[in-house]
């Protein structure tokens, strides 16, 4: 192995990494695919959404790909002391609900197809430095060489870390996922969640779900299991949480807003994830001599608060990524200068542009009042509007006796609009 020379070296078969190599093969080139999992996509975990359009310019048979159900009813829930849940359907889709693993498993075999060689259960130890440049990588105590180096390898970015290129992210950066997978008959969750044959619900929940800590709850619906977890803020974990998180997952399986939904289900899976939250804050250098970042590793994700988008501008960095490297190839050579392209193709793309205009979010979402008092206040209004005793009272004077005053209410409510 060690003898050997690729056109380029893909870290990590994620969306980002697969894409990259399967259009890198459709062009030719040479491409060794490197996975440390058992299957490509095995180590990939996330809550189970996915937009489509994006990858349809990628991989115009992507509704091929394993596809669990199409997202056409949509919840959103406040929780506090009582629950109020917004819901919303339609039947012009653009996203649908998925296992990760299966999906970048699928995209990885379309590199396959295309070309590429993808070798599994190898864990990267380095990348390949000379004289400045990054040359290849290092596993296993072999050096296998390439002219580029695509580094897809996730969140913890070890190998550019270890390279000087990035430092390790702050904690307020990060978000901790945390997701339960919950077996039931396809036919319960079509029941109990009021779906057809191939249509899904995503519902996202803010409030109680996270007892206070900045960040919310989500679930998806699959065939026949259901996606169940909490996103909520590192820094913020690390200083509010007085239990083991996965209680508070377990906490809200059990709350009496959900757990009429998932009675009798079986727990098949427990999984446990990072992910960029201030995304424009961990963007780092994307390139240089020899190598281009791309995906989690690029900060390619978006957390709006109230949900989460990540492979599409993933695999869509990494197709970015191999028009660069392209582009590089057919100019001269693969040097820093020549795959300065690709973030000037990544800034004129809608992956940047939607990274720039949430800019900020984040700040609203660390604030912890945010995801207690408003819930508080706004489950407490409708209390008293409709737990009626004797006397009804006017809205403005039920809105008057909230938690923190009624201004404080407005004020919050008028940051979370502003920023989305």
């Amino acid at each position: 192995m060690s003898l050997q020379k690729f056109d380029s070296i893909v870290i990590g078969a994620g969306p980002a990494g697969s894409t990259s190599a399967y259009v890198l093969a459709k062009s030719g080139f040479n491409v060794l695919l490197v996975e440390r999992g058992k299957v490509a996509g095995s180590k990939n975990v996330f809550g189970g959404r996915i937009y489509i359009n994006p990858l349809k310019e990628i991989y115009p048979d992507i509704e091929k790909a394993p596809i669990q159900r199409w997202v056409k009813k949509e919840r959103i829930s406040l929780v506090a002391d009582g629950c109020l849940t917004l819901e919303f359907q339609h039947e012009k889709t653009t996203s649908f609900t998925a296992y990760l693993s299966k999906i970048a498993e699928w995209m990885a075999g379309k590199a396959e197809e295309a070309g590429a060689t993808l070798v599994t259960e190898i864990t990267v130890d380095s990348l390949l430095v000379e004289d400045g440049k990054v040359k290849g990588i290092v596993a296993g105590g072999d050096k296998v060489y390439s002219d580029v180096v695509v580094d897809a390898e996730g969140i913890n970015r070890l190998l550019l870390e270890r390279a000087g290129i990035v430092e390790k992210p702050k904690p307020e950066n990060v978000a901790l996922g945390i997701k339960e997978v919950i077996k039931l008959s396809k036919k319960d969750i079509e029941d109990r969640f009021g779906l057809d044959d191939d249509s899904g619900m995503a519902w996202l929940m803010m409030g109680d779900v996270t007892k206070g800590i900045p960040g919310g709850g989500f679930l998806y619906t699959n065939q026949d299991t259901v996606s169940l977890g909490i996103v909520v803020n590192l820094g913020g974990a690390i200083r509010m949480i007085k239990e083991y998180a996965y209680e508070i997952v377990e906490r809200m399986r059990e709350s009496p807003y959900l757990k009429k939904y998932l009675d009798g289900g079986s727990l098949v899976e427990y999984s446990a994830h990072l992910v960029p939250q201030a995304s424009y804050k961990l963007i780092p250098k994307l390139y240089g001599d020899g190598f281009v970042v791309v995906g989690d590793a690029a900060g390619m994700l978006l957390d709006l608060g109230y949900t989460i988008r990540g492979v599409d501008l993933a695999a869509y960095s990494g197709y970015l990524a191999a028009k660069a490297i392209e582009k590089a190839h057919s100019s001269g050579g693969i040097t820093a200068e020549n795959l300065s392209i690709y973030e000037k193709m990544l800034k004129e793309s809608f992956v940047y542009k939607q990274i720039e205009r949430f800019r900020g979010t984040e700040r609203i979402f660390s604030d912890a009042r945010i995801f207690t008092e408003l819930p508080e206040a706004v489950t407490d209004i409708l209390r008293r509007m409709f737990q009626i005793e004797y006397e009804s009272d006017k809205l403005l004077n039920n809105a008057r006796k909230v938690k923190g005053g009624l201004i404080r209410l407005l004020l919050d409510a008028l940051k979370v609009v502003r920023s989305l």
